[in-house]
This record gives structure tokens, C-alpha cells and sequence, in this order.
């Protein structure tokens, strides 16, 4: 790598895997490395944003990311995927029927500036790759990472990204949040969102690092504390 995690504000979460919080809205995006093959974790609120995450993604790698995950629908995790050309998108089957109005007119809403979220609801990139179980990501040198379909919970395609390795990484989207309540919005599905943090859970174990959407990284005991909140909060027992 030809400058470090720290040098462009991104914290190195373990082994080629880091992730950098975004300002605004405080949103994660997340790298993991292979060989030969780089992994983006959702892509930032509008074009400008996705530019600098995938020049810097460059920076970090010398190579250009090959892979872009997009753990929900939302414009702050979306609206910056057009940045990544020729990248494999993925996402929850789907994710890719969500008009991109709605995007457009939530990210307004949000307080995104009108021509920025225009912008990017105009080049909305759709993920090619839809996941409705789990599926294998080969990055190349041993490192497989996993995209796991764990929804509807924050919202009806929710996709979760699991990097083996010591220690394991998940990458939560906004089924966890840290810096603040977890929001549930109208698209989310209240219900079924304790028992999508269970499978989180099932997933990375108990040693695990959780990177959530927004927020500082957290461990298990922290997601399990969520989770219980959340269930109290929308009425579902175990």
C-alpha cells in the first residue's frame, strides 16, 4: 500500500480490512482487501462522496475496487455507487425494484442539497448481483468474504458483509447503529429485526468486530444489547 489506513482518515479495523466514517450523516463505508480483487462496503450519500472513497480506496490499494456491496436502500449508503465504474455490484434480492425517486425525495428530505441528490437518483447504479441466501465472494490469496441476505429488518433488503479472518469482521449496515437510536423508518420491518441481529450474531460469534452503519465499531455483547432493545421497543419476544 503506498499510504496508510490513518493518513486518509480511515481506521484499520484488522488485517486489510478497514472502514472510514463518512461526515454528514456519519455513515460507514467500509474496504477489505485481496489479491488482485478490493471489496467497497457501500458507497457514500452522492456522487462527489463516491469519487473520493473510490480514490482513496486506490490510494490505500494501488488497484482499483473490483467489488461494491450495498448493505440497504438508503441514499446515504447508495447514492455514491455510480463512482465505482466496471465494479461487481451486489446487493439484497430485491434492492434493485426501489425507485429511485423515493431515494431521491428521502435524501432531500434528510437535508441532502436538491441537485446532488437529483444527481445521483439520475445515475443510480442497480446491483447486477441480488442475494437472497448467502453468497461467497472469492478476493483472491485465501481471503473469501461473505454476503449474507439476513432481512427485511432497518429495511426490507438488508445485507450484511462477514470477513473471516482473526478477528472476523461484520459489516452490519444499519441493523446496528452506535452513535445513536437504530431508526426505523417506513420501510423498516419492526418484527423481523431482532431475529435478523440473532443471525448477525450466529454469523460473526462472539469475538467478533461489528462495524456498524453508523458509529463506532462494537462487539457482540453490544449487538446483543440492541438487539434486546429493539425488541422491547417494537414488542417481539424471542
Amino acid at each position: 500500500m503506498t499510504v496508510t489506513w490513518e493518513e486518509l482518515g480511515w481506521e484499520r479495523v484488522a488485517a486489510g480490512v478497514g472502514r472510514v466514517r463518512l461526515p454528514g450523516w456519519d455513515c460507514t463505508a467500509g474496504l477489505v482487501v485481496g489479491a488482485g480483487a478490493v471489496l467497497m462496503v457501500d458507497a457514500g450519500s452522492g456522487l462527489a462522496e463516491g469519487v473520493r472513497l473510490r480514490t482513496q480506496a486506490e490510494e490505500l490499494t494501488g488497484a482499483r475496487v473490483t467489488h461494491l456491496a450495498l448493505t440497504h436502500p438508503h441514499f446515504d449508503h447508495v447514492f455514491g455507487a455510480a463512482a465505482f465504474a466496471g465494479a461487481e455490484v451486489f446487493g439484497a434480492v430485491g434492492m434493485d425494484t426501489v425507485p429511485a425517486e423515493e431515494l431521491r425525495a428521502d435524501a432531500v428530505r434528510c437535508g441532502l442539497d436538491e441537485a446532488t441528490a437529483t444527481d445521483a437518483a439520475d445515475a443510480l447504479v442497480r446491483p447486477r448481483h441480488v442475494v437472497s441466501g448467502e453468497r461467497t465472494l472469492d478476493l483472491g490469496a485465501g481471503r473469501q468474504v461473505l454476503l449474507a441476505n439476513v432481512g427485511p429488518a432497518h429495511t426490507a433488503h438488508d445485507l450484511v458483509v462477514l470477513v473471516p479472518g482473526t478477528p472476523e469482521v461484520v459489516f452490519c449496515g444499519d441493523l446496528v447503529e452506535e452513535s445513536g437510536e437504530p431508526q426505523a423508518g417506513p420501510d423498516a420491518v419492526p418484527s423481523h429485526w431482532p431475529a435478523a441481529l440473532d443471525r448477525l450474531l450466529d454469523l460473526g460469534g462472539e469475538d467478533a468486530l461489528y462495524v456498524p452503519g453508523h458509529g463506532a465499531v462494537v462487539d457482540a455483547a453490544f449487538v446483543r444489547r440492541q438487539r434486546d432493545a429493539l425488541a422491547a421497543r417494537f414488542g417481539v419476544s424471542r
